[in-house]
């Protein structure tokens, strides 16, 4: 997420209350989760297994619960709680502005485009040219659509990421600040959810064709003219790449990546990044020649068993 306008390190500190270290005109652009910061982005940390990784990170201004040797260009932000101050900046800068309508004021609608009833188009919404928006489809604040979209009755875009730190007294979930963004010609079927981004951008990507009941996790970036088929569960920070197909009930892990033109065969557990252009069957995830032959070759267990229980006889 980036600010609308440059802050100081001094302005932020104020606002959630903390020491810093660094000058305090140390300028802030925006704040971002670490695996999309850039530089003058905030990054938060609050367990020292990742103080190095963030401290090493493009983000030029470290959010911390203890105080450590700055590195040289940066500065930081020490507070005792880093999550609960990193929500309070989201609180800030992307507040929850309740709606009087179901169309908002603010959303910016395309020549040709088509809104079925009963919609809900939120706040600072764009949608492009010639789309076709089915009934009961709720878009939420500042989702971006493209040109030539088709959206089917009860899909919902921008709902929060599934994002919890475990406390004492239960879950205390992470502010959700970032966008949802369709890009032109993406086909979306009925009742599937994309969440948007923790700070950035859940992406799907041009000419992308996504069926019934699919879910989409925060952050996700999905590439062009990828196929997606129904029942599919697609977890947070995932980066599928161009033309990746996932047949029905295929389930990913966070964090990885699907390369160009892999084909994810149905009932798949997608355990770890894969490479493109190949074929994957099974959990844990394998070539689907490979994992075949060995179903192959487990069925073949009884008939093993039983010739060496007549050679024991």
């Amino acid at each position: 997420m980036k600010f609308q306008k440059t802050h100081t390190l001094k302005e932020i500190a104020d606002i959630i209350q903390c020491e810093y270290v660094g000058d305090d005109r140390f300028p802030v652009h925006g704040m971002n989760e670490i695996h999309v910061v850039t530089r003058g982005d905030i990054v938060f940390v609050d367990h020292p297994k990742y103080y190095d990784k963030a401290l090493q990170s493009a983000a030029t201004i470290v959010l911390i619960n203890k105080k450590v040797d700055c590195p040289e260009g940066k500065a930081l932000l020490i507070s005792d709680d880093p999550f609960r101050d990193f929500n309070k900046l989201t609180r800030h800068f992307r507040p929850f502005l309740s709606s009087n309508s179901a169309i908002s004021e603010t959303a910016v609608i395309g020549e040709g485009t088509v809104i079925q009833p009963n919609c809900f188009i939120g706040n600072n919404v764009v949608i492009g040219k010639n789309c076709l928006i089915h009934s009961n489809v709720a878009l939420y604040d500042n989702t971006v659509i493209g040109n030539n979209v088709i959206i089917h009755s009860g899909s919902i875009l921008g709902a929060d990421a599934f994002y919890y730190k475990k406390r004492p007294e239960g879950f205390d979930q992470l502010l959700s600040g970032g966008r949802v963004v369709i890009e032109d010609n993406v086909g979306i079927g009925a009742l599937c959810t994309i969440d948007k981004g923790v700070t950035g951008d859940t992406t799907i990507g041009e000419g992308t064709k996504i069926d019934n009941q699919v879910h989409v996790g925060h952050d996700t970036v999905i590439g062009k003219k990828c196929l997606i088929a129904s029942q599919t569960g697609i977890a947070g920070c995932v980066v599928i790449e161009d033309e990746v197909t996932l047949w029905g009930q295929v389930g990913t892990t966070s964090g990885i990546t699907i390369g160009e033109k892999a084909v994810v065969l149905g009932q798949t557990g997608v355990t770890k990044s894969v490479e493109g252009g190949k074929t994957y069957f099974g959990t844990p995830i394998e070539e689907s020649r490979e994992k075949l032959k060995q179903l192959a070759n487990i069925k073949k267990i009884p008939e093993i068993l039983n010739k060496l229980n007549k050679n024991d006889g």
